[in-house]
């Protein structure tokens, strides 16, 4: 782990990271050495920081951080943390306070085989995403929504959860797609949701080879009458989803042909 670019684990108790999730992450995958993506994620981490008033590292200093990383951890997840630093107590952001960057590294987690090739199960979350238009599709550190929607989802492989107005947005830890009548559909994040860079990259690839793709709202009920669907986040890539509650796919041929280009490509675009 790094801190502010020094190894280490330990942060300020007054960091405003720790008292209100004040600030923003996001996650990456490395393989033999190389950060999958890197300039994406760096785009998503610098969109997040302006969101919320949060000056971003340097784009130079945090690759530089992440090459020494990479040396002793050339396949692994790569988590960067970036808080608006320490302040006094209460809301308001102190002015000019030093920010505080953190590269976090765990083990890349193992996946049955069965995951891509006959798909994973899904369940509906009784939990429902609030609306906050001002934070939608930041990967801010308040994540207090997916840790109770997580906590309640333990039987099945991912956890689905709809906003508060019963439209579908996400995974617990995932993006989602449907695909219908060669059409690839994702629900559209301005109210809430988190907008991972694998979702960028499903729909470039898709535009890239002439498939419709549409962001918009999305019925529950127009998921389970889907021909396909399937999940993404940078760990584990593509997931097509086999069952949600009595709905099984048995067919995922737009699924596995996407997963194809996207790991032949190099979509960055």
């Amino acid at each position: 782990m790094l801190i502010n670019g020094v190894s280490g684990d330990l942060i300020s108790i007054r960091d405003r990271g720790l008292l209100y999730g004040d600030g923003v992450f996001r996650t990456l995958r490395s393989a033999g050495g190389r950060a999958l993506h890197w300039p994406l994620h760096y785009q998503k981490l610098q969109h997040d920081c302006a969101t919320l008033g949060i000056t971003c590292p340097d784009f130079g200093r945090l690759s530089a951080e992440l090459a020494s990383l990479l040396a002793d951890h050339p396949d692994a997840v790569l988590k960067i943390i970036v808080t608006r630093g320490q302040g006094m107590r209460g809301y308001l952001p102190t002015i000019d306070a030093a920010l505080t960057h953190i590269w976090d590294v765990s083990p890349l987690p193992v996946y049955p085989a069965s995951y891509t090739t006959d798909g994973v199960t899904l369940g509906l979350c009784t939990l429902r995403l609030s609306h906050q238009p001002r934070l939608a599709g930041i990967k801010h550190l308040n994540r207090l929504e997916n840790v109770l929607a997580a906590a309640e989802c333990t039987d099945v492989n991912e956890g689905l959860l709809l906003d508060i107005d019963g439209f579908v947005i996400e995974g617990v830890r995932s993006n989602l797609f449907l695909i219908s009548r060669g059409r690839l559909i994702t629900p559209e994040l301005s109210r809430c949701g988190v907008a991972g860079v694998e979702r960028d990259r499903v729909m470039n690839y898709a535009r890239q080879i002439d498939m419709p793709v549409e962001v918009r709202n999305v019925e529950f009920d127009e998921l389970l009458e889907a021909d396909e669907v399937f999940l993404t986040n940078s760990v584990f890539g593509l997931w097509p989803v086999a069952r949600i509650d009595n709905t099984r796919w048995l067919k995922f041929n737009g699924a596995a042909s996407l997963r194809a280009g996207l790991e032949n490509g190099d979509i960055d675009g």
